[in-house]
């Protein structure tokens, strides 16, 4: 039964997980491993899902979003999440890995979910150059170091080096890599 439900739309649940001793063995004795799952219950539509197989802990299916809907959702998150003055960090590191990684971003999918909460017109089409527009306008308002502030405590060493270019011209620049569905 849920325990709650979050303003975006999810439920909240308890879950226990059994594991076999190999996966359960590298957790110290008396320790609590939490790990948190959140299902949204009203998807906006025209998404995409695909089964993956996957090999560690244990061979097992999942079935996810397509790398262009779960870019769009990402995309969405750098530019409507309202948190006032609060900056994730972490949109803005998965941007790059996105941008890094050149899945196509499927704008369609996007501009339903921006219209779900309110970021976009029904009716209006988003394009390709509206959508860097806005992204554009974004990179510009955004305090990138508090956005590598809030990211840091995340990132192995390496990773966190990879922070250091961040900057309004280094975003400003890898945003034209964008491709799209």
């Amino acid at each position: 039964m849920p325990s709650g439900r979050s303003s975006t739309n999810t439920f909240q649940q308890l879950l226990t997980i059994e594991s076999a001793g190999e996966i359960s063995g590298v957790i110290p004795k008396g320790k609590i491993l939490k790990i948190k799952l959140e299902v949204d219950t009203d998807p906006p539509p025209g998404f995409v899902t695909e089964t993956r197989y996957l090999l560690f802990p244990i061979p097992f299916a999942v079935r996810s979003y397509s790398l262009p809907d779960l870019f769009a959702g990402k995309m969405h998150a750098v530019l409507c999440r309202r948190w006032k003055t609060r900056v994730k960090g972490r949109d803005w590191y998965d941007l790059v890995w996105f941008i890094t990684n050149r899945p196509e971003l499927r704008l369609s999918h996007l501009e339903k979910r921006m219209i779900q909460t309110g970021d976009w017109k029904d009716g209006e089409i988003l394009t390709a150059e509206c959508l860097l527009e806005r992204l554009s306008d974004t990179i510009e308002k955004v305090d990138l170091n508090k956005a590598n502030k809030e990211v840091a405590p995340y990132l192995k060493d390496k990773d966190a080096k990879t922070t250091a270019v961040w900057s309004k011209a280094f975003f400003q620049e890898i945003i034209k890599r964008i491709r799209f569905v």
